[in-house]
């Protein structure tokens, strides 16, 4: 575990486990670089390295009250790659991480990348618009500020029902906790900053710079990024997209389907 300088003064917490050709894992919005813990030792354990980082805002990383746009968080990216010597990398995104990739992939000409990964990202539009009718309407993401104003442990509590999909899947409670504890690690700003930078960023124009094999996995039931205005569409939009969809699975399905996820994901990275 190391803190890594960013261009900016900021610093980014990173795990650097394993040795071999490099797999960088984006965490999701509101987690950490825990939430791929799991994923991470399979990988290892695969014959990879793995290196996982806090997004600013995050976990450990600092907490600037500044700008959290997409712009920044992948410089973030380009300098964690570059601080860890990272070169033919995969660069894995779930959720609101799957910009990230996108962003870094047409901001940094996809320098030292050999393959992308888009886990129930948010990839490419998730805002509703005339010509993204499959979108979130703004009043959701307008909904979801007011609330974590209010009240972030209460709003917490219930998003992650959804966010997992426990209706269906069964969670423990311990570990609803615990991703309550994790995403309340992160500061109000940086929470605030981040779900609007992922609700109104339309990556449709990036895609075309997604030049190298790509995975896509979306859950079909996943309730917190619509299938139809997420995965779908990246899948017809990016060429050489391996798309893999989850039937049933949540947006969480990196814990409900964590053991076909690591995988499909190992597999694809020996391809």
């Amino acid at each position: 575990m190391t803190m890594i300088p960013t261009r900016d003064g900021q610093a980014i917490y990173a795990k650097d486990w394993g040795s071999g050709r490099p797999v960088i894992l984006i965490h999701g919005w509101p987690l950490s670089a825990d939430s791929w813990d799991y994923h991470a030792i399979k990988i290892v354990e695969a014959g990879f390295r793995v290196i996982s980082y806090d997004r600013r805002g995050f976990g450990r990383s600092t907490q600037p009250y500044g700008t959290y746009d997409y712009d920044t968080l992948s410089d973030d990216l380009s300098d964690v790659m570059t601080a860890c010597g990272a070169e033919d990398a995969s660069i894995i995104g779930f959720s609101m991480g799957g910009g990230e990739v996108v962003r870094y992939m047409s901001r940094h000409a996809g320098r030292h990348v050999q393959q992308c990964g888009l886990i129930a990202s948010v990839v490419p539009y998730m805002l509703k618009t005339n010509d993204n009718p499959n979108g979130v309407d703004q009043s959701v993401f307008d909904g979801i500020a007011k609330e974590l104003t209010e009240d972030r442990p209460r709003f917490f509590s219930e998003f992650f029902k959804d966010f997992f999909g426990v209706a269906s899947h069964p969670v423990s409670e311990p570990y609803l906790q615990w991703t309550r504890s994790v995403a309340m690690q992160a500061s109000l700003h940086s929470t605030l900053a981040c779900a609007n930078s992922f609700a109104t960023t339309d990556f449709r124009p990036e895609l075309p710079a997604i030049n190298v094999p790509t995975l896509i996995v979306h859950g079909t039931d996943d309730q917190t990024v619509p299938i139809d205005a997420s995965g779908r569409a990246a899948a017809n939009a990016i060429a050489n997209a391996k798309y893999e969809e989850y039937e049933g699975a949540p947006h969480g399905l990196t814990l409900t389907h964590k053991e076909q996820l690591a995988d499909d994901l190992i597999h694809f990275l020996r391809g």
